[in-house]
């Protein structure tokens, strides 16, 4: 995209305003709808949707940055949500994937955590991959880590967000040996999905736009020329 054609910061900032109306709305129908399938709460949804995905797009034309929300779609792969109506407790399911590409710069970082940590027993459990994994994931939150992935000599994967609606909240110490093993999908509120994939979608999209493009402007070229022997 040429620099004429990208949005203003205007534009961005008028989609975003947007997105927080729409927001707002859609909270509101869900507040007072008066059944599962309230047509005011599928119009809202509708409607946050679509500014979310506009906000999206202006962002990333302007700034090259995007969002880390996906809606799911009809598409996907969730069944329909079935919890209740008002969850008395959540649970929040999130899965980061990283690729240890730097494993010198990851030791390194965890030794300087060691070095300050140090009370004289030299284990030095920084001098493995796997030691420095545990010192700076024990030291840092994982947002922490996501944000700063970089100076750990890690890149980021593919990462997923689920947040799970419960009747009750579990009783301390349930699910730890397995956290993720009693998952209900049926009772997923609301999911956000961070993939490459999405960014080879949009480059398979501009890619098949570019050949069309191609193709028509070679066809357009074939038109212009008159046949060899045409007056002959």
């Amino acid at each position: 995209m040429s620099d004429a054609a990208q949005p203003t910061a205007a534009e961005v900032r008028a989609a975003a305003e947007a997105v927080k109306t729409a927001l707002d709305r859609h909270l509101a129908a869900v507040e007072r709808r008066s059944g599962e399938d309230d047509p005011g709460v599928y119009e809202a949804f509708n409607e946050l949707a679509a500014a979310a995905e506009a906000y999206d797009e202006l962002l990333y034309d302007r700034y090259d940055e995007v969002t880390p929300f996906e809606i799911p779609g009809a598409e996907d792969t969730l069944p329909p949500y079935t919890g209740p109506e008002e969850p008395n407790a959540l649970s929040v399911l999130i899965r980061r994937d990283y690729t240890v590409v730097e494993p010198q710069r990851l030791m390194a970082q965890a030794q300087r955590v060691e070095a300050a940590d140090d009370d004289g027993t030299g284990a030095q459990a920084a001098a493995t991959v796997h030691g420095a994994l545990g010192i700076l994931f024990g030291e840092f939150e994982p947002d922490e880590i996501a944000s700063r992935h970089k100076e750990f000599g890690l890149e980021e994967g593919d990462s997923t967000m689920w947040v799970t609606a419960a009747d009750e909240p579990a009783d301390p110490g349930e699910w730890l040996e397995a956290p993720f093993e009693n998952a209900d999908p049926q009772r997923v509120v609301c999911r956000f999905d961070v993939s490459a994939v999405f960014d080879e979608e949009l480059g398979h999209d501009i890619d098949d736009e570019e050949d069309d493009l191609d193709g028509e402007l070679e066809l357009d070229e074939d038109e212009d020329l008159e046949p060899l022997d045409a007056e002959r």
